[in-house]
């Protein structure tokens, strides 16, 4: 449920240690919005696969070879990543990487997750992850898993899956791959896309699981957060919509409901395979093509749903009460979230906004180490879900001195609003990101495959980019050069 920049470096808002016993109120507004938490105390036997087809006529494939990542963009490519659409829609980015030598790490992203769900279905997408581990087209219940670990590979931290309100993504590192394992596994992963086994005996084998988990994930953490979304994103399907999904939803899980959510968002047009590994982009490319190109969807193209808008008409408050919660009050205006083109000058602004949050946070900072009614506070700027555009503010008040906590804080952001922040502020807040950035570049090289996979599926789940971090650097000092609002005016 977040935006992570691909070449800014979020700033993160502090961290908090949990007190025994405590109670929340929550509060929204369309802007702002309020919540507060007040402390009170043998070798698997794959099927052969369609590729006895699919390698003879894997070479006719007609590849797009266009950068599809960059459409509307004008940020200078990342010339190490080689892009692909087939005939069917799918996409693919690849690239060699070496870090560490003989890996492969893969990705293959799903554009549906718990936001794309019915009332009827939530937890299907969810479910759906743990259905096509069990079995799929070339491999038998539960094969896929031993197949993996005679490459090499462990489940859990090598092989796994993800379900966020608007992916699932299917990540698999290979730390000594060879063509051979490499093809085998995408060959494995294309059934897993395509033809997982849906049926209801499979539905009720995993069930368990999943209600296991369903079971185990609350905790003074998880509550908080799913209240906030209740407040924040009230009237949207964000407020409600938990990947984990509902008991009653998943209780009434059969072979068919889930084969109907697979069968609308589970498509070629809606699928990238992301590779960045210790191996030839071409021959990545061919296998890629040769495992995916046949792939249909079933039925017609289903439109994205719409994830709504904040409403300025729902309630603007609510309170609760958590054992485990420490004393937090947290602000923010919301705002409705718009696709931008992932322009240089689209990156500019939001760095600007980014360094203006930091001055603001720099000078709660020093008042709380002045001895003011709070810990700590400080300001975040965020894109939730492609549901809102966020500013929030976080405040962990000393004891339970919440409201006076509230009234300081607010008064530092309404000074900030009407005194600018001197040359100073904005060169110290500058010259830290210079830094992080620069810190990017000096790394880059020993950058491993699965961060890199990662974050060009973190990009994409945001409507984002990625660019090499030289790139990024001077897109960065450029914005000083041209004096967009790095000095005071």
């Amino acid at each position: 449920m977040e935006r992570r920049h691909r070449w800014c470096p979020r700033w993160r808002r502090p961290s908090c240690h949990a007190t025994a016993g405590a109670m929340a109120y929550l509060s929204r507004a369309f802007a702002p919005v309020l919540v507060l938490a007040l402390a009170t105390g043998g070798i698997a036997q794959v099927k052969a696969p369609r590729s006895a087809v699919a390698a003879q006529a894997a070479p006719a494939v007609k590849v797009d070879p266009t950068a599809w990542l960059y459409k509307g963009s004008d940020l200078p490519h990342d010339p190490a990543w080689v892009f692909g659409t087939l005939p069917n829609g799918l996409r693919y980015a690849v690239r060699k990487n070496g870090v560490p030598p003989g890996q492969v790490s893969i990705r293959v992203r799903i554009d549906a997750g718990s936001l794309n769900e019915k009332d009827s279905e939530r937890g299907y997408a969810h479910f759906i992850e743990h259905l096509s581990f069990r079995g799929s087209e070339y491999v038998p219940d539960g094969e896929a898993k031993r197949v993996w670990q005679r490459f090499g590979a462990t489940f859990g931290s090598d092989s796994n899956a993800s379900t966020t309100p608007t992916q699932t993504l299917y990540k698999l590192d290979l730390p000594s791959a060879t063509e051979q394992t490499v093809d085998e596994s995408l060959k494995i992963l294309s059934g897993m896309m395509e033809q997982p086994t849906l049926t209801d005996a499979a539905v009720s084998a995993e069930r368990p699981i999943v209600l296991a988990e369903r079971r185990e994930q609350p905790g003074p953490q998880v509550k908080l957060q799913e209240a906030m979304s209740k407040l924040f994103f009230a009237g949207q399907p964000l407020a409600e919509r938990s990947p984990i999904g509902t008991l009653q939803t998943l209780e009434a899980a059969n072979g068919a409901s889930v084969k109907a959510f697979h069968d609308r968002w589970y498509r070629p047009e809606n699928a990238v395979v992301i590779i960045s590994g210790d191996m030839d982009p071409a021959t990545l490319g061919r296998m890629v093509t040769q495992h995916f190109a046949g792939w249909t969807g079933n039925g017609p193209a289903t439109p994205a749903p719409d994830f709504g808008k904040p409403s300025p008409n729902e309630p603007t408050s609510a309170v609760m009460v958590e054992p485990g919660l420490p004393p937090l009050v947290m602000m923010g205006v919301v705002r409705p979230w718009q696709y931008n083109d992932d322009t240089k000058i689209f990156n500019q602004k939001r760095m600007v906004d980014t360094i203006a949050a930091r001055v603001i946070s720099r000078r709660l900072e020093r008042r709380a180490r002045a001895g003011a009614s709070f810990v700590q506070a400080g300001v975040d700027l965020d894109d939730r879900s492609r549901s809102a555009n966020m500013t929030t503010v976080m405040i962990l008040p000393v004891g339970d001195q919440w409201e006076q906590a509230l009234k300081d804080v607010r008064a530092v952001i309404a000074d900030a609003q009407k005194t600018p922040p001197t040359q100073a502020e904005i060169d110290r807040e500058y010259a830290d990101y210079e830094v992080a950035i620069r810190n990017g570049v000096e790394t880059a090289q020993v950058e491993a495959s699965a961060k890199q996979a990662d974050d060009m599926a973190g990009a994409l789940d945001i409507r984002e980019t990625v660019t090499a971090p030289a790139n990024s650097y001077a897109i960065l000092t450029d914005a000083k050069a041209k004096g967009m609002p790095m000095c005071r005016r």
